[in-house]
């Protein structure tokens, strides 16, 4: 068996974007992504039973639920747990072992590697389980084209680390006429649990600091629901929370450059600069076996079933190459 500590943040937050290089992204058809043909479908195995408890993201939350249920399907006898109140809640309870594994939506820092180390004397184990566009979402009447980074930093920062030469806070400031020119923009985001919250915040506020104007939500529907029942509002969610009273805002990373939408074809192609990848850290020992509920827990996700449900669910699927890297986190060598 070989083990392979945890990616490197640097090396997941790349990952999307170098496999945009070799063109090795799931098909598409008629300009949707669809699942990538190439990946295998799940075979259950024998003797599989026990508890799998899952703490962590809320924006993994509708996943999880929806793969344990799938999961299940194969193995009535396994019992879920799932608790998704922000990722801030997966290191604790993979260090205290209250949990198997910790959905999370950024990469671990590196206090909590060092904190789960310091207990075991290794790091976490990590796998990707699907790709994220991390959207800046407006109610569906509103008629802005598009932001620069700069920008969407001046809205949400007091900070403007990005560099935009003045605090935005009316929609006619980034081109808005007739009734929404005078607007004010109300804004709404996670709280400092979520791993969304942090993401955005490392991305789009360049590590600057949020307005206190921002009015923090419980999870990422409620971020949505706000929204779209507020026509002078902008937040910030993952994908797979948008519906029909919403609408993404196309993002460039500076003034001049092209504006990309939160589509899958713009994350696989390295395009939309808030894309991410959604992930699921656990605890595995250099040279022992994953359990083998984890273990098929996690073959299950990276299979076409597992990854059917992803698209479902609104995210974009992984495909063959990049289940492939992180197979050898879980699998048996």
């Amino acid at each position: 068996m070989r083990y392979k500590i945890a990616m490197a943040v640097v090396a997941i937050g790349a990952l999307v974007a170098s496999f945009a290089a070799t063109g090795a992204t799931p098909t598409e058809a008629e300009g949707s992504v669809t699942v990538d043909t190439e990946l295998e479908q799940y075979s259950a195995v024998a003797g599989i039973s026990g508890n799998i408890s899952s703490v962590g993201s809320d924006t993994l939350n509708n996943l999880m639920t929806l793969w344990a249920e799938g999961f299940r399907k194969h193995y009535p006898n396994v019992k879920f747990a799932v608790e998704g109140k922000g990722s801030t809640t997966a290191p604790p309870s993979l260090i205290d072992g209250t949990s198997d594994i910790g959905p999370m939506s950024r990469a671990m820092k590196e206090e909590e590697i060092k904190k789960f180390e310091d207990k075991y004397g290794y790091k976490p184990s990590v796998v990707a389980v699907a790709i994220d566009a991390l959207a800046v979402f407006v109610h569906k009447d509103n008629p802005v084209e598009s932001l620069t980074l700069p920008q969407v930093d001046s809205i949400f920062s007091q900070t403007r680390k990005g560099g935009h030469s003045e605090d935005i806070t009316k929609w006619g400031q980034v081109g808005l006429k007739g009734d929404w020119q005078n607007s004010d923009i109300v804004l709404y985001g996670r709280n400092s649990a979520s791993g969304t919250y942090g993401f955005f915040k490392e991305k789009a506020l360049f590590k600057g600091d949020y307005k206190k104007a921002v009015k923090e939500q419980p999870g990422s529907a409620a971020v949505v629901q706000s929204i779209s029942v507020d026509r002078n509002a902008v937040g910030y969610s993952g994908i797979g929370y948008k519906t029909a009273g919403v609408k993404t805002v196309p993002i460039a990373k500076k003034e001049g450059d092209e504006a990309y939408d939160a589509t899958g074809e713009n994350c696989y192609a390295g395009k939309y600069p808030l894309q991410r990848f959604l992930l699921i850290y656990f605890n595995r020992a250099p040279g022992k076996e994953t359990t083998p509920v984890v273990r098929e827990f996690f073959r299950f996700i990276h299979c076409k079933e597992g990854q059917e449900v992803v698209l479902k669910d609104g995210f974009f699927p992984l495909n063959k190459k990049m289940v492939e890297k992180y197979a050898d986190q879980y699998a048996s060598k």
